[in-house]
Protein backbone atom coordinates (compact mmCIF):
# COMPACT_ATOMS: atom_id res chain seq x y z
CA UNK A 1 0.00 0.00 0.00
CA UNK A 2 0.82 3.63 -0.55
CA UNK A 3 0.14 4.58 2.74
CA UNK A 4 0.28 2.59 6.01
CA UNK A 5 -2.91 2.69 7.93
CA UNK A 6 -0.57 4.36 10.77
CA UNK A 7 0.36 6.68 8.48
CA UNK A 8 -3.15 7.63 7.39
CA UNK A 9 -3.92 7.70 11.57
CA UNK A 10 -1.43 10.65 12.07
CA UNK A 11 -2.40 12.66 9.08
CA UNK A 12 -5.69 12.57 9.94
CA UNK A 13 -4.59 13.99 13.00
CA UNK A 14 -2.65 16.61 11.93
CA UNK A 15 -4.93 17.68 10.02
CA UNK A 16 -7.89 18.05 13.23
CA UNK A 17 -7.25 21.37 14.61
CA UNK A 18 -5.89 21.19 18.21
CA UNK A 19 -5.53 24.60 20.53
CA UNK A 20 -1.52 24.74 20.21
CA UNK A 21 -1.58 24.30 16.53
CA UNK A 22 -5.20 27.04 16.31
CA UNK A 23 -3.02 29.66 13.62
CA UNK A 24 -1.95 27.34 11.66
CA UNK A 25 -5.26 25.94 11.84
CA UNK A 26 -6.81 29.00 10.57
CA UNK A 27 -4.58 29.12 7.43
CA UNK A 28 -4.94 25.48 6.82
CA UNK A 29 -8.99 26.52 6.81
CA UNK A 30 -8.32 29.51 4.42
CA UNK A 31 -6.43 26.94 1.80
CA UNK A 32 -9.60 24.54 1.81
CA UNK A 33 -12.14 27.70 1.00
CA UNK A 34 -9.67 29.08 -1.76
CA UNK A 35 -9.39 26.09 -3.68
CA UNK A 36 -12.99 25.63 -2.85
CA UNK A 37 -13.70 28.97 -4.24
CA UNK A 38 -11.56 28.80 -7.23
CA UNK A 39 -12.56 25.43 -8.37
CA UNK A 40 -16.25 26.16 -8.40
CA UNK A 41 -15.33 29.77 -9.63
CA UNK A 42 -13.72 27.94 -12.68
CA UNK A 43 -16.49 25.30 -13.22
CA UNK A 44 -18.95 28.38 -13.35
CA UNK A 45 -17.56 30.77 -15.17
CA UNK A 46 -15.83 27.98 -18.38
CA UNK A 47 -19.65 26.09 -17.94
CA UNK A 48 -21.81 30.37 -18.58
CA UNK A 49 -19.09 30.85 -21.08
CA UNK A 50 -19.87 27.50 -23.21
CA UNK A 51 -23.33 27.66 -22.57
CA UNK A 52 -22.85 31.66 -24.01
CA UNK A 53 -21.30 30.89 -26.64
CA UNK A 54 -23.29 27.45 -27.95
CA UNK A 55 -26.21 29.66 -27.57
CA UNK A 56 -25.42 32.27 -29.77
CA UNK A 57 -23.91 29.93 -32.12
CA UNK A 58 -26.98 27.72 -31.95
CA UNK A 59 -29.28 31.02 -32.73
CA UNK A 60 -27.21 32.66 -35.28
CA UNK A 61 -27.23 29.26 -36.88
CA UNK A 62 -30.70 28.54 -36.57
CA UNK A 63 -31.71 32.45 -38.20
CA UNK A 64 -28.39 32.42 -40.65
CA UNK A 65 -26.92 29.90 -43.31
CA UNK A 66 -24.25 27.99 -42.62
CA UNK A 67 -22.98 29.00 -46.10
CA UNK A 68 -24.63 32.57 -48.17
CA UNK A 69 -23.93 32.92 -51.74
CA UNK A 70 -23.51 36.64 -52.92
CA UNK A 71 -22.76 38.31 -56.36
CA UNK A 72 -19.76 39.67 -57.17
CA UNK A 73 -21.16 43.11 -58.50
CA UNK A 74 -23.73 43.78 -55.95
CA UNK A 75 -26.34 44.11 -58.29
CA UNK A 76 -28.33 40.45 -57.04
CA UNK A 77 -28.24 37.30 -57.76
CA UNK A 78 -30.13 36.10 -60.97
CA UNK A 79 -31.85 32.97 -61.64
CA UNK A 80 -31.77 32.20 -58.45
CA UNK A 81 -33.68 29.09 -58.37
CA UNK A 82 -32.16 27.28 -61.19
CA UNK A 83 -28.85 27.66 -58.67
CA UNK A 84 -30.90 26.75 -55.65
CA UNK A 85 -31.34 23.31 -56.60
CA UNK A 86 -27.89 22.36 -58.37
CA UNK A 87 -26.48 23.37 -54.24
CA UNK A 88 -29.04 21.60 -52.92
CA UNK A 89 -27.67 18.46 -55.20
CA UNK A 90 -24.62 19.06 -52.52
CA UNK A 91 -24.34 15.70 -49.73
CA UNK A 92 -25.40 17.11 -46.14
CA UNK A 93 -27.46 20.67 -47.79
CA UNK A 94 -30.64 20.62 -46.91
CA UNK A 95 -32.26 23.70 -47.55
CA UNK A 96 -30.68 26.34 -50.03
CA UNK A 97 -33.01 29.77 -49.52
CA UNK A 98 -33.42 32.75 -51.83
CA UNK A 99 -33.12 36.04 -49.70
CA UNK A 100 -33.54 39.66 -50.08
CA UNK A 101 -31.80 41.64 -47.34
CA UNK A 102 -31.79 45.56 -47.10
CA UNK A 103 -32.17 48.22 -44.30
CA UNK A 104 -35.23 50.37 -43.65
CA UNK A 105 -36.79 52.90 -41.50
CA UNK A 106 -40.25 51.65 -39.53
CA UNK A 107 -42.70 54.26 -38.69
CA UNK A 108 -46.00 53.98 -36.53
CA UNK A 109 -47.50 57.12 -34.90
CA UNK A 110 -44.81 59.20 -34.93
CA UNK A 111 -42.32 56.49 -33.66
CA UNK A 112 -39.34 55.62 -35.47
CA UNK A 113 -36.86 53.06 -35.55
CA UNK A 114 -33.84 51.34 -38.11
CA UNK A 115 -34.57 47.94 -38.79
CA UNK A 116 -33.24 44.86 -41.07
CA UNK A 117 -35.38 43.63 -43.62
CA UNK A 118 -35.37 39.82 -44.52
CA UNK A 119 -37.58 38.67 -47.92
CA UNK A 120 -38.38 35.39 -47.77
CA UNK A 121 -40.95 32.64 -49.23
CA UNK A 122 -42.98 31.50 -46.54
CA UNK A 123 -41.70 28.02 -47.22
CA UNK A 124 -38.37 29.14 -46.51
CA UNK A 125 -39.62 29.83 -43.00
CA UNK A 126 -39.49 26.19 -41.61
CA UNK A 127 -35.42 26.40 -42.39
CA UNK A 128 -35.17 28.79 -39.75
CA UNK A 129 -35.60 26.78 -36.60
CA UNK A 130 -35.94 29.50 -33.51
CA UNK A 131 -37.84 32.02 -35.65
CA UNK A 132 -40.52 29.09 -36.67
CA UNK A 133 -40.98 27.28 -33.40
CA UNK A 134 -42.00 31.02 -32.24
CA UNK A 135 -44.53 31.76 -34.77
CA UNK A 136 -47.73 31.11 -34.24
CA UNK A 137 -49.99 29.18 -36.96
CA UNK A 138 -52.80 32.29 -37.61
CA UNK A 139 -48.96 34.21 -37.92
CA UNK A 140 -47.61 31.79 -40.66
CA UNK A 141 -51.30 32.07 -42.39
CA UNK A 142 -51.33 35.95 -42.28
CA UNK A 143 -47.76 35.76 -44.16
CA UNK A 144 -48.36 33.47 -46.26
CA UNK A 145 -51.95 34.54 -47.39
CA UNK A 146 -52.07 37.95 -46.99
CA UNK A 147 -48.55 39.02 -47.22
CA UNK A 148 -47.70 41.34 -43.87
CA UNK A 149 -44.51 40.96 -42.12
CA UNK A 150 -43.56 39.39 -38.98
CA UNK A 151 -41.35 41.46 -36.16
CA UNK A 152 -39.94 40.66 -32.88
CA UNK A 153 -41.78 41.01 -29.72
CA UNK A 154 -38.88 43.86 -28.41
CA UNK A 155 -39.82 45.48 -31.79
CA UNK A 156 -43.33 45.51 -31.20
CA UNK A 157 -42.94 46.66 -27.71
CA UNK A 158 -40.53 49.96 -28.96
CA UNK A 159 -43.15 51.06 -31.73
CA UNK A 160 -46.18 50.07 -29.36
CA UNK A 161 -47.85 47.74 -31.89
CA UNK A 162 -49.66 44.41 -32.40
CA UNK A 163 -50.89 41.96 -34.38
CA UNK A 164 -52.80 43.65 -37.00
CA UNK A 165 -51.54 47.10 -36.80
CA UNK A 166 -50.28 49.19 -39.82
CA UNK A 167 -46.31 50.15 -40.34
CA UNK A 168 -45.07 52.50 -42.98
CA UNK A 169 -41.83 51.17 -44.12
CA UNK A 170 -39.11 53.52 -45.63
CA UNK A 171 -36.74 52.11 -48.75
CA UNK A 172 -33.12 52.80 -48.13
CA UNK A 173 -33.34 53.06 -52.12
CA UNK A 174 -35.35 55.59 -53.78
CA UNK A 175 -36.89 56.22 -56.69
CA UNK A 176 -35.80 59.04 -59.09
CA UNK A 177 -38.31 61.95 -59.46
CA UNK A 178 -37.69 65.78 -60.93
CA UNK A 179 -36.99 66.90 -57.47
CA UNK A 180 -34.21 64.12 -56.93
CA UNK A 181 -34.50 60.60 -55.44
CA UNK A 182 -37.43 59.95 -52.71
CA UNK A 183 -37.60 57.08 -50.70
CA UNK A 184 -40.17 54.74 -51.16
CA UNK A 185 -42.42 54.52 -48.90
CA UNK A 186 -45.03 51.65 -48.27
CA UNK A 187 -47.30 50.32 -45.95
CA UNK A 188 -47.64 47.20 -44.40
CA UNK A 189 -49.97 44.84 -41.81
CA UNK A 190 -48.18 42.82 -38.90
CA UNK A 191 -48.95 39.66 -39.76
CA UNK A 192 -47.18 38.01 -36.43
CA UNK A 193 -44.52 38.50 -33.93
CA UNK A 194 -41.42 36.59 -33.09
CA UNK A 195 -39.41 35.89 -30.15
CA UNK A 196 -36.06 33.85 -30.63
CA UNK A 197 -34.77 34.24 -27.15
CA UNK A 198 -32.08 36.66 -28.93
CA UNK A 199 -32.31 40.63 -28.20
CA UNK A 200 -30.46 41.51 -31.30
CA UNK A 201 -33.02 39.99 -34.04
CA UNK A 202 -36.09 40.57 -31.68
CA UNK A 203 -35.45 44.14 -31.71
CA UNK A 204 -33.83 44.82 -34.95
CA UNK A 205 -35.43 42.37 -37.80
CA UNK A 206 -38.18 42.25 -39.71
CA UNK A 207 -39.55 39.92 -42.37
CA UNK A 208 -42.10 40.22 -45.04
CA UNK A 209 -42.77 38.17 -48.35
CA UNK A 210 -39.99 37.67 -51.22
CA UNK A 211 -41.94 39.23 -53.94
CA UNK A 212 -42.75 42.14 -51.51
CA UNK A 213 -39.25 42.54 -50.53
CA UNK A 214 -38.02 42.48 -54.19
CA UNK A 215 -40.68 45.04 -55.05
CA UNK A 216 -39.97 47.08 -52.19
CA UNK A 217 -36.27 47.09 -53.18
CA UNK A 218 -36.18 47.35 -57.04
CA UNK A 219 -34.91 43.61 -57.06
CA UNK A 220 -37.84 42.73 -60.13
CA UNK A 221 -36.47 38.69 -60.57
CA UNK A 222 -33.50 39.01 -58.49
CA UNK A 223 -32.46 38.49 -54.37
CA UNK A 224 -29.60 39.71 -52.50
CA UNK A 225 -28.16 36.16 -51.82
CA UNK A 226 -28.64 32.65 -50.97
CA UNK A 227 -28.55 30.94 -47.53
CA UNK A 228 -27.42 27.52 -47.60
CA UNK A 229 -28.05 25.31 -44.50
CA UNK A 230 -25.95 22.03 -43.86
CA UNK A 231 -26.60 19.14 -41.69
CA UNK A 232 -22.67 19.60 -40.12
CA UNK A 233 -22.38 23.00 -39.97
CA UNK A 234 -18.64 22.14 -38.53
CA UNK A 235 -17.24 20.60 -41.56
CA UNK A 236 -17.05 23.84 -42.93
CA UNK A 237 -13.65 23.40 -45.30
CA UNK A 238 -15.14 20.57 -47.24
CA UNK A 239 -18.91 21.79 -47.64
CA UNK A 240 -17.03 24.96 -48.78
CA UNK A 241 -14.61 22.98 -51.38
CA UNK A 242 -18.37 20.79 -52.77
CA UNK A 243 -20.43 24.19 -52.44
CA UNK A 244 -17.59 26.52 -54.69
CA UNK A 245 -17.75 23.51 -57.53
CA UNK A 246 -21.05 24.17 -58.15
CA UNK A 247 -21.23 27.44 -57.89
CA UNK A 248 -20.77 29.51 -61.54
CA UNK A 249 -18.35 32.52 -61.78
CA UNK A 250 -19.32 35.89 -60.27
CA UNK A 251 -20.69 34.37 -57.35
CA UNK A 252 -19.09 34.90 -53.63
CA UNK A 253 -19.45 32.24 -50.88
CA UNK A 254 -19.29 32.88 -47.42
CA UNK A 255 -19.11 30.64 -44.68
CA UNK A 256 -20.86 31.45 -40.95
CA UNK A 257 -17.31 30.97 -39.07
CA UNK A 258 -15.84 33.52 -41.39
CA UNK A 259 -19.12 36.20 -41.38
CA UNK A 260 -18.81 35.51 -37.00
CA UNK A 261 -14.87 35.72 -37.21
CA UNK A 262 -14.45 38.78 -35.09
CA UNK A 263 -17.26 37.48 -32.77
CA UNK A 264 -15.89 33.64 -32.10
CA UNK A 265 -12.52 35.15 -32.02
CA UNK A 266 -13.26 37.53 -29.41
CA UNK A 267 -15.55 34.70 -27.36
CA UNK A 268 -12.62 32.03 -27.70
CA UNK A 269 -10.04 34.87 -26.21
CA UNK A 270 -12.32 35.87 -23.49
CA UNK A 271 -12.18 32.31 -22.47
CA UNK A 272 -8.71 31.70 -22.47
CA UNK A 273 -8.28 35.02 -20.17
CA UNK A 274 -10.38 34.30 -17.92
CA UNK A 275 -9.49 30.97 -17.00
CA UNK A 276 -5.40 31.93 -16.54
CA UNK A 277 -7.36 34.53 -13.98
CA UNK A 278 -9.24 32.48 -12.38
CA UNK A 279 -6.52 30.01 -11.57
CA UNK A 280 -4.33 32.25 -10.19
CA UNK A 281 -7.21 31.79 -7.23
CA UNK A 282 -6.24 27.72 -6.93
CA UNK A 283 -2.27 28.70 -7.18
CA UNK A 284 -2.70 31.59 -4.27
CA UNK A 285 -4.18 28.78 -2.42
CA UNK A 286 -1.98 26.36 -2.75
CA UNK A 287 0.78 28.57 -1.78
CA UNK A 288 -1.09 29.13 1.23
CA UNK A 289 -1.06 25.21 1.93
CA UNK A 290 3.11 25.47 1.79
CA UNK A 291 3.06 28.43 4.47
CA UNK A 292 0.69 26.56 6.52
CA UNK A 293 2.28 22.48 5.87
CA UNK A 294 5.70 24.70 7.13
CA UNK A 295 4.08 26.07 10.31
CA UNK A 296 3.03 22.63 11.02
CA UNK A 297 5.97 21.29 10.42
CA UNK A 298 7.62 23.13 12.79
CA UNK A 299 5.29 22.92 15.60
CA UNK A 300 5.31 19.15 15.28
CA UNK A 301 9.59 18.84 15.72
CA UNK A 302 9.40 16.97 18.69
CA UNK A 303 6.76 14.43 17.14
CA UNK A 304 8.81 13.98 14.24
CA UNK A 305 11.58 12.92 16.03
CA UNK A 306 10.38 10.72 18.34
CA UNK A 307 8.79 8.60 15.18
CA UNK A 308 12.35 8.86 13.79
CA UNK A 309 13.96 7.72 17.36
CA UNK A 310 10.60 4.91 17.19
CA UNK A 311 12.06 3.23 13.65
CA UNK A 312 9.86 5.45 11.56
CA UNK A 313 11.67 5.68 8.28
CA UNK A 314 12.08 9.76 6.03
CA UNK A 315 9.85 8.11 3.82
CA UNK A 316 7.23 7.59 6.06
CA UNK A 317 7.74 11.19 7.87
CA UNK A 318 7.07 12.46 4.39
CA UNK A 319 4.00 10.51 3.75
CA UNK A 320 2.50 11.71 6.27
CA UNK A 321 2.79 15.17 6.10
CA UNK A 322 2.25 14.50 2.31
CA UNK A 323 -1.09 13.04 2.76
CA UNK A 324 -1.91 16.22 5.50
CA UNK A 325 -1.35 18.80 2.77
CA UNK A 326 -2.60 16.45 0.16
CA UNK A 327 -5.94 15.89 1.92
CA UNK A 328 -6.60 20.02 1.96
CA UNK A 329 -6.10 20.38 -1.67
CA UNK A 330 -8.75 17.07 -2.09
CA UNK A 331 -10.98 17.87 0.44
CA UNK A 332 -10.86 21.85 -0.99
CA UNK A 333 -11.36 20.35 -5.16
CA UNK A 334 -14.23 17.98 -4.00
CA UNK A 335 -16.43 20.43 -2.43
CA UNK A 336 -15.32 23.14 -5.35
CA UNK A 337 -16.77 20.76 -7.75
CA UNK A 338 -19.81 20.21 -5.86
CA UNK A 339 -20.77 23.74 -5.41
CA UNK A 340 -19.81 24.76 -8.73
CA UNK A 341 -22.17 21.62 -10.56
CA UNK A 342 -24.90 22.48 -7.84
CA UNK A 343 -24.32 26.29 -8.94
CA UNK A 344 -24.72 25.50 -12.87
CA UNK A 345 -27.66 23.29 -12.47
CA UNK A 346 -29.54 25.80 -10.39
CA UNK A 347 -27.79 29.28 -11.72
CA UNK A 348 -31.40 30.69 -13.11
CA UNK A 349 -33.12 30.46 -9.92
CA UNK A 350 -29.62 32.09 -8.05
CA UNK A 351 -29.86 34.96 -10.34
CA UNK A 352 -33.41 35.59 -9.78
CA UNK A 353 -33.09 35.38 -6.27
CA UNK A 354 -30.38 37.56 -6.05
CA UNK A 355 -32.08 40.12 -8.23
CA UNK A 356 -34.96 39.64 -6.18
CA UNK A 357 -32.68 40.92 -3.06
CA UNK A 358 -30.99 43.63 -4.64
CA UNK A 359 -33.42 44.94 -7.00
CA UNK A 360 -30.73 45.35 -9.70
CA UNK A 361 -30.62 43.27 -13.13
CA UNK A 362 -27.81 40.82 -13.49
CA UNK A 363 -28.14 39.62 -17.07
CA UNK A 364 -29.75 42.83 -19.08
CA UNK A 365 -30.81 41.29 -22.64
CA UNK A 366 -29.89 44.29 -24.48
CA UNK A 367 -25.82 43.68 -23.34
CA UNK A 368 -25.63 39.95 -23.50
CA UNK A 369 -28.28 39.45 -26.51
CA UNK A 370 -29.93 36.29 -24.94
CA UNK A 371 -33.21 36.27 -22.51
CA UNK A 372 -31.83 33.61 -20.03
CA UNK A 373 -28.27 32.75 -18.05
CA UNK A 374 -27.15 29.77 -19.89
CA UNK A 375 -24.56 27.29 -18.50
CA UNK A 376 -23.41 24.07 -20.21
CA UNK A 377 -21.37 21.48 -18.02
CA UNK A 378 -17.97 20.00 -20.04
CA UNK A 379 -17.22 16.93 -18.44
CA UNK A 380 -13.87 17.35 -20.25
CA UNK A 381 -13.22 21.09 -18.86
CA UNK A 382 -14.10 19.57 -14.99
CA UNK A 383 -11.62 17.12 -15.05
CA UNK A 384 -9.35 19.73 -16.24
CA UNK A 385 -9.98 22.02 -13.25
CA UNK A 386 -10.37 18.59 -11.20
CA UNK A 387 -6.57 17.66 -12.50
CA UNK A 388 -5.19 21.21 -12.32
CA UNK A 389 -6.39 21.80 -8.59
CA UNK A 390 -5.27 18.46 -7.22
CA UNK A 391 -1.56 18.85 -8.84
CA UNK A 392 -1.36 22.00 -7.46
CA UNK A 393 -2.49 20.94 -4.08
CA UNK A 394 -0.10 17.87 -4.05
CA UNK A 395 3.08 19.84 -5.65
CA UNK A 396 2.34 22.26 -2.77
CA UNK A 397 3.10 19.56 -0.28
CA UNK A 398 5.70 18.17 -1.57
CA UNK A 399 8.34 20.57 -0.52
CA UNK A 400 6.90 20.87 3.51
CA UNK A 401 6.88 16.85 3.25
CA UNK A 402 10.20 17.01 2.35
CA UNK A 403 11.22 19.66 4.74
CA UNK A 404 9.84 16.66 7.44
CA UNK A 405 11.54 14.42 6.57
CA UNK A 406 15.06 15.96 6.88
CA UNK A 407 14.63 16.95 10.78
CA UNK A 408 17.75 15.33 12.48
CA UNK A 409 15.67 13.48 15.63
CA UNK A 410 18.96 14.13 17.68
CA UNK A 411 18.93 17.64 17.18
CA UNK A 412 15.72 17.77 18.68
CA UNK A 413 15.59 15.78 21.02
CA UNK A 414 18.73 17.23 22.89
CA UNK A 415 16.87 20.51 24.24
CA UNK A 416 13.79 18.36 25.02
Amino acid sequence: MLFRPLETMMAMRYIRARRAEGFISVIAWFSLTGITLGVATLIIVMSVMNGFRAELVGRILGLNGHFAVYSETNEGVASFDALSVKLSEVPTIIAVTPQVEGQTMVTHEGRNQGAVVRGVRWSDLAARKPLWESLSDDGVRRFREEGGVLIGKTMAFRLGVKVGDTLTLLSSKGRTTAFGSVPLRQKFKIAGLFDVGMHEYDANFLFMNLSSAQSFYGLDDKVTGLEVYSSDPHAVQQMREALMAQLPNGHRLYDWQGRNSSFLNALAVERNVMFLILTLIILVAAFNIISSMIMLVRSKNADIAVLRAMGASRAAIMRIFFMTGASIGFIGTLMGTILGVVFCWQIDAIKEFIEGLSGAELFSAEIYYLSRLPAQIEAQEVVVVIAMALGLSFLASIYPAWRASRIAPAEVLRYE
